[in-house]
């Protein structure tokens, strides 16, 4: 098989050119990496540049001016030229068998997409409360399971470019501002009956930016979580949904947001880790229940 890995970065050369790195040192090379910027003045060029002439893959450029997400992911597909593509956050770093590590599982499970976790790196330097607070964490599943829909995600993921390239876009422009567009593309693909399966054995890591240790930072993208799983919810992307579904999930976010801004309230003597513990999960349920009002988070904006 030929894989490609597709790349959409926006303003991080330095992390960019260690993934690079890192892919030119994989036990199992990919034949071509394909880096995307959405950035109009070309801020990862250089780095590409660089690397070009030492790279053991082929290696494509491309600008895609518009602050659009799903459209710079796009072109990373129309781009790739191979059998199987891979996809990697920009500021993620891969240890030498995530590779081979994703196409071993894709072989023995007989998939057509293969999800792999993304394990936060949380510095030294950040905060007490949120360096035990796990925050950045998400949620493991057991080797070789089928990826629940509303588990998808795409910062570390392998995908046949068959199934990947039948979808129309294949990334949905509209969710170019939001998140969404990945868990949006592979809800699509299952119903079509594509067999999205989940491995340990492919980790990458991702150091979190100093940008992120804030509170500020946490209670938007629960915010923004949790308007994703809303509208995906509304929109019948998990399954039909009834009047009564819908209004048990108003109601049911509505008690949620209050009992969890209640808790934080009760937690502030024991201390900050607790209650921003709280308050992430109101942000969360605000979210959820901001969709019914039509407001849109726009988290790329």
């Amino acid at each position: 098989m030929e894989i490609t890995v597709c790349i959409a970065t926006y303003r991080r050369s330095d992390r960019l050119a260690l993934l690079l790195d890192d892919l030119a040192r994989q036990s199992l090379r990919p034949d071509e990496v394909v880096v995307v910027d959405n950035d109009a003045t070309g801020s990862a060029r250089a780095v590409v540049e660089a690397m070009r002439p030492q790279a053991p893959y082929a290696l494509r450029y491309a600008i895609q001016p518009e602050r659009n997400i799903a459209r710079t992911r796009n072109l990373t597909v129309a781009l790739a030229g191979g059998d199987w593509l891979a996809f990697i956050d920009d500021d993620e770093r891969a240890r030498p068998r995530w590779l081979a590590s994703l196409v071993a599982a894709a072989r023995e499970f007989n998939a057509d997409c293969v999800l792999a976790p993304v394990e936060p790196q949380v510095p030294e330097h950040a905060p007490a409360w949120i360096r035990g607070g796990h925050f950045y964490d998400f949620p493991h599943l057991p080797e070789g399971a089928i990826v629940p829909l509303n588990r998808m995600r795409f910062g570390n993921v392998l995908l046949a470019g068959a199934r990947l390239r039948a979808e129309p876009g294949p990334f949905d422009v509209r969710y170019g501002l939001m998140t969404g567009e990945d868990a949006d593309l592979l809800i699509r693909m299952a119903a079509k009956g594509a067999r999205i399966v989940w491995t340990e054995t492919a980790p990458v890591y991702e150091p979190i930016e100093d940008t992120r240790l804030s509170l500020h930072w946490l209670l938007q993208r629960a915010l923004s979580g949790g308007q994703e799983f809303a509208r995906k919810t509304l929109d019948g992307k998990y399954g039909p949904v009834s009047r009564a579904q819908r209004f048990r999930l108003f109601a049911r976010a509505l008690a949620q947001m209050a009992l969890a801004a209640l808790l934080a309230l009760l937690c502030l003597p024991s201390g900050r880790r607790r209650v921003a513990q709280w308050l992430v999960r109101a942000a969360a349920n605000l979210g959820k229940l901001s969709v019914f009002w039509g407001w849109r988070y726009h988290e790329y904006a």
